[in-house]
Parts: structure tokens; C-alpha cells; sequence
């Protein structure tokens, strides 16, 4: 096994034994012990140095299509998912990329914690590949906008609520003065990792199920 696989398979245990939740959340670093906290950022980051194809946007875009599946993230959005309102707890959270229209989502289902109503957050954006000054052309880096915030209940007491799917939809906010990034630092056929413009960490897999909300 050449030293990537072994990196890949060494990763992908370390979120398995940290993956606690039986709903499928992705974990976050104020989850974990500082040390392991540590271990995944270095089996991460040895793991982006032997980056199969360390310019995706010019030579893999077609491994970006699909549903990707959050595993571990540093991001402040996604640890906020944590302390939902009114007893909500996160499950699942997606992205589904589409990169002909050059635009994806990012969709977090939710529901109550004794099973009174579930639901989603959904994420609408777009995308374009990032001039970088040490590069004229496309590499890693792509530029975000984010464009609609959904809030919709699905079920009340497992009835159907078509009336409140969606319940909220709002503008989505960008960052007041620069514009959002993200750097895809690893991508293979089933695993991406990303780093966005203040440095947080995603670790997705990629999914068979496609949501499509």
C-alpha cells in the first residue's frame, strides 16, 4: 500500500472512532480532546501533501460532481449547528456540487430531540474558480457567494407540513469586505478536504445519496 492509501485508511479510522453520533452529524473540533484535535489536523495535512490531484480545477472537476457527505469540520457555521434552538438537534449535513451551472448547496437536516418535528437548513450558493496571483489559471481555490438560507419543517409529529417546507427563506450572508474561498487541498473518488479563507477545515465522503430539495 503506497504511503497515501496508508494515510487515506489512517484518516478515515481516526473519524471513525471519533464519530460519536449515531445520527450521522459531522463532529467538530470543540467536540474533541485538544489531542485529538491535533491528530486529525496532522493525518489531514500529511494527507493534502500527497494530494492526487493538487490542481482539481483544471484536471478533476468531474470528481467534484455529486453529494459529499460532512464528517469533521472547524468551521464556525457548522459547530453552531450544535446549539440549535428550540431542543433541534443536527443529523446529516451535505453539500451537492453542480459543476456545469457552477453552483451547489449545503443542506443540514434537523429535528427534535423527542421526535415532536424534523426538518432541514438549506444553503444556496454559487462558484467561480479563483485567479490566483501565483497562478494564472485555475487551481485549487474557488470563490463563494452565497445566495438563499431555507428553513423548513417536514413533519410535525410525523405528519407531512407542506405549508412550512420551506417556513423561512432569507438572503444568505457573505462576508462584509472580501470575498468567501475555499481551497479544495485534497480530492479523490471518495474523499475532499477544504480549507476555507479563515482557515477552517472540512473532511467530506462522497455520498450515493443525492438529496435534492
Amino acid at each position: 500500500m503506497n504511503n497515501r492509501l496508508l494515510l487515506k485508511e489512517q484518516l478515515q479510522a481516526k473519524l471513525k472512532d471519533i464519530q460519536t453520533n449515531s445520527d450521522g452529524s459531522p463532529v467538530t473540533n470543540l467536540q474533541l480532546e485538544k489531542t485529538l484535535v491535533a491528530d486529525v489536523e496532522q493525518l489531514t495535512t500529511e494527507l493534502e501533501n500527497c494530494n492526487p490531484h493538487p490542481h482539481p480545477l483544471v484536471s478533476a472537476t468531474a470528481l467534484l460532481e455529486g453529494a459529499w457527505l460532512l464528517k469533521y469540520s472547524t468551521a464556525r457555521e457548522i459547530r453552531a449547528l450544535a446549539s440549535l434552538p428550540l431542543g433541534l438537534q443536527v443529523g446529516k449535513v451535505y453539500q451537492t456540487i453542480d459543476i456545469t451551472n457552477k453552483k451547489f448547496f449545503n443542506l443540514a437536516f434537523v429535528k427534535h430531540s423527542l421526535g415532536l418535528l424534523s426538518g432541514y437548513v438549506k444553503v444556496t450558493a454559487s462558484f467561480e474558480p479563483a485567479i490566483e496571483d501565483v497562478s494564472p489559471a485555475p487551481n485549487k481555490r474557488i470563490n463563494v457567494y452565497f445566495d438563499k438560507r431555507y428553513l423548513a419543517i417536514e413533519k410535525v409529529i410525523g405528519i407531512d407540513t407542506p405549508l412550512f417546507n420551506p417556513l423561512k427563506v432569507v438572503q444568505a450572508n457573505n462576508p462584509q469586505g472580501r470575498v468567501a474561498t475555499l481551497d479544495i487541498t485534497y480530492l479523490d473518488e471518495t474523499l475532499r478536504i477544504g480549507r476555507g479563507g479563515d482557515g477552517s477545515l472540512f473532511i467530506l465522503t462522497k455520498s450515493a445519496d443525492i438529496p435534492d430539495l
